[in-house]
């Protein structure tokens, strides 16, 4: 029989996948901490790991299932003593890891929060929000503040509702009192995450929107500080929602609004809800409301049925929009989803070979883009920062995905300072502070 980790034992976590799953493993480092369990940064000094999977794509599962092997490993070697799985790949195909991996101790979801801290600290964990214990992984100048779980848009090629399950929406004052506690903290830079964040409320009782929580939070805000908004479904992205965007004083002019393709026939079998011509009226509208916005995008190639001419109407769609930031991913197969049952008809090859000709398109645009700005006075937060340079980013790049800003001085970490952009390629800028 097994027996649950000694509460007295060192714990590390490992976050593998997407912000919202970060987030997650920052609420279990929280509640630990404030247990008093010690957690460290080297896994084979921990006594217990834990890893929190994410079950997105073929790609993150591999790493997932990697990274869990590798863990077994240390536990066949006496490394550690303990190794619990969480999350997303978890949530998905529990029986399946329990039959396949059964040196790994415990299995759990992705919302079994109180039950983990429970049985790592051997104590009942009945605090209603566990989000209070949260204890940040990012460095202590940004945050990412998720503002529902789960997802109800049913996208033919996606699995998070198999494994996140429907939309559920965090009240106003909850994720209002989040954001207080952390700038309190020190944090500068919040980033509004969920799967679709223009969804925002709709579930909730008193039927609220994005637009009442940008309110609320552009007054909760200091004036000095950043807010940032991902993941807007292009087809739920309101006048209401743009207009509450233009008036915010804290938000940055910065959009993450995956449109996924421009083909009407490619829009319609992966169910977006939009055609061309109504994702470009979005795209129109945020420009003409908010002209000095950048935004992001992510698109899929090689989907189910992409012909040549429906990979030729997305990059003539690229080609003209001029999307200042953008991802591509290539199609992968979910099981369980819509889009499972369509025959995978492009050639793997002929995948990556359209991916590549997108991000050549891009590289171009955004060098073009780039160029623009060399000259020009822009504020950036400094994430990080050695002897003699730092690097930051500017309001129109968000952590991680985006381009960085190359400072020619050390700078503190977490400070926002104005820069004139003195150098420029596609994807990084160089600039020195107005105070030299």
């Amino acid at each position: 029989m097994k027996t649950n980790p000694s509460p007295t034992g060192s714990i590390h976590i490992i976050s593998l996948g997407c912000a919202k799953n970060l987030v997650d493993s920052e609420i279990l480092s929280g509640g630990l901490q404030h247990a008093s369990v010690p957690l460290v940064k080297d896994p084979q000094q921990a006594d217990t790991i834990v890893i929190n999977t994410c079950g997105f794509l073929d790609q993150a599962r591999e790493e997932s299932v990697d990274v869990i092997l590798e863990a077994i490993e240390w536990k066949k070697q006496g490394r550690i003593q303990t190794l619990v799985v969480m999350g997303c790949l978890s949530e998905r195909y529990p029986n399946q890891l329990k039959e396949e991996l059964p040196e790994v101790d415990y299995f759990f979801g992705t919302t079994d929060h109180r039950d983990i801290l429970t049985l790592l600290t051997g104590k009942d964990h009945s605090r209603a929000d566990p989000v209070f214990y949260r204890s940040l992984l990012t460095p202590s100048h940004y945050a990412y503040v998720k503002i529902a779980e789960g997802c109800d848009n049913g996208c033919s090629f996606c699995s998070i509702p198999l494994m996140r399950g429907k939309q559920i929406s965090r009240p106003v004052a909850t994720v209002v009192d989040e954001v207080i506690r952390l700038q309190d903290q020190g944090v500068r830079e919040f980033i509004l995450i969920a799967q679709d964040t223009t969804s925002y409320g709709w579930d909730l009782p008193d039927r609220l929107y994005l637009n009442d929580l940008l309110d609320a939070l552009g007054e909760a805000i200091m004036p000095q500080n950043w807010l940032r908004l991902h993941y807007a479904h292009p087809a739920h992205l309101s006048h209401a929602i743009i207009d509450a965007m233009a008036r915010n004083p804290v938000l940055v002019p910065y959009l993450d609004m995956p449109v996924q393709h421009a083909s009407d026939r490619m829009l319609k079998s992966m169910r977006r809800g939009l055609d061309r011509s109504g994702i470009q009226r979005r795209i129109d509208l945020l420009r003409s409301v908010i002209p000095q916005i950048r935004l992001r995008t992510t698109l899929i190639v090689g989907y189910p049925g992409e012909t040549e001419d429906d990979f030729r109407q997305l990059y003539r769609f690229v080609e003209e929009t001029e999307f200042d930031r953008l991802g591509v991913f290539t199609y992968s197969e979910e099981e369980g989803t819509f889009a499972a049952d369509l025959p995978d008809d492009v050639p793997p090859e002929v995948k990556e070979e359209r991916k590549a000709m997108i991000l050549d398109l891009q590289n171009e645009i955004a060098y073009q883009k780039n160029q623009e700005l060399i000259g020009q006075e822009i504020p950036v937060i400094v994430d990080r920062t050695s002897s003699s340079t730092a690097v930051g980013r500017t309001p129109y790049d968000s952590p991680e995905i985006d381009q960085i800003v190359r400072i020619n001085s050390p700078q503190p970490v977490g400070i926002i300072l104005p820069l004139r952009i003195t150098e420029a390629d596609s994807y990084e800028l160089t600039g020195i502070p107005l105070e030299s």
